[in-house]
């Protein structure tokens, strides 16, 4: 799914997939401004499913038909894992890789190469301009001083993943786990407080991750610590996604301690049974993911939880695909991300014995309407209660446990207001 388009002085950037890769979509946007490039579409592309894909090339077509004149450039999770894909395309006009897309020199360097070209004769090999990704050591987040239009801010802590989940395309596209130091979050989040943001997001790849690759090894519970420490004026911290094997002991004394740690997390679960989960190459068993959740319960007894869950894996049976809605129920999860298995080109996986495309779609919708059934149970349980609800656009906002809510009176946006839970539409809480 993309977002965007953000448009900045002629640059214009689209972001598919993560919400790491709309975080760093931001920053490409700056760096090829600051580059002096002019009247160029930017397709920040995701490689996790091949509709992702499909989605990135229809962009680059649209994008060409409104204006010919524009200089497309792709980059992102897809451009280096498949660049092959995109620089066939006529209309693409240059290919770069993830390692360095933030980066002002990077886009410097595209709009020379894209000065000094004539307009016809270059080949698509030419095109490309992709490093490879797994010599990458250090990471290079994004790091700006507000986020414009948006009450919530995100900051880069981690990015690539050391893992080999046999479904996932991700650790060729971002390369091995990397870690931004304690010292350089914390600034960064009090320069985002200092802006007016109230609310800051942790982001990364593998975000349990954080900390294996700098010296002393921190933890990600250590730096939730030195982050509410450091930046007492923070309303509210939140987590991504994270992974129940990696998850420190520090992490959950935070979560039960530090009530400015809200009580929100999506976890990396993808399955609910056994054979699938050990075939997905996951370090986790589904009575070690129930044990977790328990234990997030026990520390956070208010804690709301959502999980990522892969429909019709190969060789999935019907058997397995039930055990897997029964487990999302068993769990308790409130928000059901649902994802359709997409083979990926390179992958473990893809190599398996492949589901009926029908059948995974189907096996797809079932799991949503359980995810439906979560979340209206989760919505009506809300109902009748008061939740601090941060203000945002459009008469929108998100409680502590991230539960969407439409507000019927008028607040500022960016503030916290103390609100009554009045009903719910299905989707999300209305507030009184």
């Amino acid at each position: 799914m993309a977002e965007g388009p953000g448009v900045q002085a002629g640059v214009e950037v689209v972001n598919f997939g993560c919400r790491l890769n709309a975080l760093e979509g931001d920053g490409i946007a700056r760096a090829a401004v600051a580059a002096g490039l002019e009247r160029a579409f930017v397709v920040n592309t995701c490689a996790v499913t091949a509709e992702a894909v499909r989605q990135a090339r229809q962009a680059i077509r649209r994008a060409r038909r409104r204006d010919p004149a524009l200089r497309v450039i792709v980059t992102g999770c897809a451009a280096q894992t498949e660049p092959a894909t995109f620089s066939v395309m006529d209309e693409v006009d240059l290919v770069l890789g993830n390692a360095a897309k933030t980066n002002v020199e990077t886009w410097a360097g595209a709009r020379q190469m894209l000065a000094s070209r004539l307009d016809f004769g270059v080949s698509a090999e030419q095109k490309v301009q992709v490093q490879d990704i797994s010599a990458v050591r250090e990471a290079t987040p994004h790091l700006a001083d507000r986020f414009e239009g948006h009450t919530r801010a995100f900051v880069e802590v981690q990015n690539g993943c050391d893992h080999r989940c046999t479904f996932c395309i991700i650790p060729f596209g971002r390369g091995p786990s990397r870690s931004v130091p304690m010292g350089a979050v914390v600034a960064q989040v009090a320069r985002l407080v200092g802006s007016g943001h109230g609310e800051v997001v942790l982001t990364g790849v593998d975000l349990t991750a954080y900390g294996a690759d700098l010296p002393g090894a921190p933890t990600l519970g250590r730096l939730v610590r030195a982050v509410l420490a450091g930046v007492p004026e923070l309303k509210r911290l939140r987590l991504s996604s994270i992974d129940a094997v990696e998850a420190d002991a520090e992490l959950m004394r935070a979560l039960a301690e530090e009530e400015r740690l809200m009580p929100h997390l999506h976890l990396s679960l993808q399955s609910g049974d056994d054979l699938i989960l050990k075939r997905m190459k996951r370090r986790h068993s589904r009575a070690e993911a129930l044990a977790f959740i328990a234990a997030l319960r026990q520390a956070r007894p208010d804690v709301v939880l959502g999980a990522d869950i892969i429909a019709g894996f190969p060789t999935e049976t019907e058997a397995q695909a039930r055990a897997t809605r029964d487990f999302a129920e068993e769990a308790g999860l409130a928000f059901l991300h649902a994802f359709p298995y997409s083979a990926r080109p390179g992958t473990a996986a893809a190599r398996m014995p492949q589901l009926a495309p029908a059948l995974v779609a189907e096996r797809a919708a079932r799991l949503r309407e359980t995810g439906a059934g979560l979340l209206r149970r989760h919505l009506s349980a809300e109902v009748g209660r008061r939740r601090t609800v941060l203000v945002e656009a459009g008469g929108r906002g998100h409680t502590e446990h991230f539960t969407p809510v439409r507000l019927s009176g008028a607040a500022v946006r960016g503030s916290l207001a103390d609100l009554r839970i009045a009903g719910h539409d299905g989707a999300r809480l209305i507030a009184a």
